[in-house]
C-alpha cells in the first residue's frame, strides 16, 4: 500500500530505501528540509533540466526519474542529466508521452525510461526500462553525493514594463513569483504547463503568464493547467518546447513560439505561431 501525502506518494519503504513520487521537482525541497534524501529514490513529473536538478540534488537523493518533455531545444529537457552525473546522482528521464506532466504516480506507474546519465547507465538502467523497474534499480545503491552550494540561485529580469506599471518578468519557474508580480506582472517562465503549476499560478495571482508545453505529453497533461488558470481569471498560454530552452525564462520570452493558450489569452489577441515577445506584450498591455 502506498503512503500518500498530497502530491507526494511513497510507493516502497523498505530495508534498502524508499521509493517517493513527486508531483513537482519544486516540492522536493520542501519535504526534506534540512534532511537528507540518501536512502530515496526521487521520482517527480517535472522535466530533467537543469533548474529542476539543482532543486533535488539539494536533498542528495540516491536516484533520481524525471520526464524528458520531448527533449526540446538544445536538449533543455534532459540537461539535468549530466548535472546529477557531475554530483555523482545516477539519474533516468522517462518519455513524455507515456507519463503525464505534473503526476508524479503516473510517471511511475506507466513511464518508459527514454534516457540516462552515465552513472545510471553503468547501474543498468536502459532507455526502454519502465520507470518503476528503474526507479527499483536506483533503490538499491548506497552511494552519497554531495550537494550543489549554488542550488537556490534565482535567474530573474524584468524586459518591460508599460505605463500602467505593469511588467514582463523572465523568470525560471513558476514556482518563483513574487508578491510584487500580483496584479501587475506576466511571469515568463520554464517549466511546464501541466497541472502541479496550477496552484502557483493561482496563489500568485499573476496579470498573466508564459510556460513552456513540455512536449504537451501524454493526455495533453503538459498544458492543462491553461483551462484551469482561465477559469481563475488569469490569462496564459505556453511555447513549444521545441523552441526554447526548458528551465531557461530568458529562451521562454526571446525564443519561444506559441502552441497554445486559453481563452483570456485568445481575447487579447494572443494565437498559436506567435512569438512569446509578441504574445508577453499583449498579455501585459490589453
Amino acid at each position: 500500500m502506498a503512503a500518500q501525502q498530497g502530491a507526494i506518494r511513497i510507493v516502497e519503504d523498505d530495508e534498502q530505501g524508499r521509493i517517493i513520487t513527486f508531483d513537482s521537482a519544486t516540492f522536493v525541497p520542501g519535504f526534506y528540509g534540512d534532511a537528507s534524501a540518501e536512502r530515496d529514490v526521487v521520482v517527480a513529473a517535472s522535466y530533467s533540466g537543469v533548474l529542476c536538478a539543482r532543486m533535488v540534488a539539494r536533498s542528495k537523493p540516491r536516484g533520481v526519474v524525471g520526464l524528458d518533455c520531448a527533449i526540446g531545444k538544445d536538449g533543455a529537457g534532459i540537461a539535468g542529466l549530466a548535472f546529477y552525473e557531475a554530483l555523482g546522482i545516477p539519474a533516468a528521464a522517462v518519455d513524455v508521452m507515456t507519463a503525464e506532466m505534473g503526476n508524479g504516480f503516473d510517471l511511475y506507474e506507466e513511464g518508459i525510461v527514454s534516457r540516462v546519465n552515465e552513472l545510471a547507465y553503468e547501474y543498468g538502467l536502459r532507455p526502454g526500462l519502465p520507470a518503476n523497474a528503474a526507479a527499483a534499480k536506483l533503490k538499491g545503491l548506497t552511494q552519497l553525493p554531495s550537494i550543489d552550494r549554488f542550488a537556490s540561485k534565482e535567474n530573474r529580469e524584468i524586459v518591460y514594463t508599460n505605463d500602467a506599471g505593469r511588467s514582463i518578468v523572465c523568470t525560471d519557474s513558476i514556482a518563483f513569483a513574487r508578491d510584487e508580480d500580483r496584479g501587475r506582472a506576466v511571469l515568463c517562465t520554464a517549466g511546464h504547463t501541466g497541472r502541479s503549476v496550477v496552484d502557483y499560478i493561482i496563489d500568485s495571482g499573476v496579470w498573466g503568464f508564459i510556460c513552456s508545453d513540455g512536449g504537451i505529453g501524454k493526455n495533453d497533461s503538459g498544458i492543462t493547467a491553461l483551462p484551469l488558470a482561465n477559469a481563475a481569471g488569469i490569462a496564459g498560454a505556453s511555447v513549444s518546447a521545441l523552441t526554447a530552452r526548458m528551465g531557461d525564462g530568458h529562451s521562454t520570452y526571446y525564443d519561444g513560439v506559441i502552441s497554445a493558450a486559453n481563452d483570456l489569452a485568445l481575447a487579447k489577441g494572443v494565437f498559436v505561431g506567435q512569438s512569446a515577445v509578441d504574445a508577453a506584450r499583449l498579455l501585459v498591455d490589453r
